[in-house]
């Protein structure tokens, strides 16, 4: 495939143009010019076009016969830099291609999802800090994904839990609600957030699915993933 990764400079990006190489696929990244030297390690293997992720010239000319286009909805700012990221995937993707968007829990498709106090107290004071020091909108992440959601594209929208460093543990599981027991662990490694991302350009199942994951070597993980092995056997106990 030929892939674009949209923010392919941070430490998720470059895990994708990671994973997107070793499968063989065509890497097209976007970044910002004052970032490409953190691309130096994939120098001639990639091509780079340097520009603001929200600019949709840029993105025009990078998407172009994109099989795959992989965005990472930063939040940045407080100017709508994620939904205007997303709305120039959207307008300039071909059509056919498959979109796969990254982003936190605390988005929510259809308003199911049952999050802690803790967590959601977090987020709104995140969001009103962010806002003061003009440096974080979640607002306009929650938009972003608004227009991902209502798009007719082929789209995936990968809701991340907390996320770790650390050696790929494998492909995370997933859950459509956040609440739900297998998702208890809230925690991912990053360079496994990056699988999925990768791993959702070939996979029919997500398109237009928000999936909520987390690590599969995790305890809510490997506990679900018993649970099921004692059904399949019969136990109900």
């Amino acid at each position: 495939m030929k892939v674009c990764i949209v923010g392919a400079s941070g430490k998720l990006g470059q895990y994708m143009v990671r994973h997107a190489l070793e499968r063989g696929h065509e890497v097209v990244g976007v970044c910002r010019e004052t970032s490409v030297p953190k691309l130096a390690a994939f120098e001639g293997r990639m091509t780079v076009v340097p520009g603001p992720t929200d600019d949709p010239e840029v993105i025009a000319r990078a998407v172009a016969g994109c099989d795959g286009v992989l965005t990472v909805l930063a939040p940045w700012g407080v100017r709508q830099y994620s939904s205007g990221t997303a709305q120039a995937v959207l307008d300039h993707a071909r059509p056919g291609a498959r979109l796969i968007f990254s982003c936190g829990w605390h988005i929510t498709r259809d308003g199911k999802d049952t999050y802690s106090r803790m967590f959601t107290t977090g987020v709104r004071i995140a969001a009103v800090l962010g806002k003061l020091v003009r440096a974080v909108e979640l607002d306009d992440q929650v938009e972003a994904c608004r227009r991902v959601f209502a798009s007719a594209t082929r789209w995936t929208v990968v809701r991340g839990s907390t996320l770790e460093e650390g050696e790929s543990q494998g492909l995370p599981v997933w859950s459509r609600h956040v609440g739900d027991p297998v998702l208890a662990s809230n925690l991912t490694r990053r360079v496994d957030f990056a699988l999925f991302m990768v791993e959702a350009l070939t996979d029919d199942t997500l398109v237009q699915e928000a999936p909520a994951i987390v690590g599969c070597r995790t305890p809510s993980a490997l506990a679900h993933a018993a649970d099921l092995r004692r059904r399949a056997e019969g136990h109900t106990d």
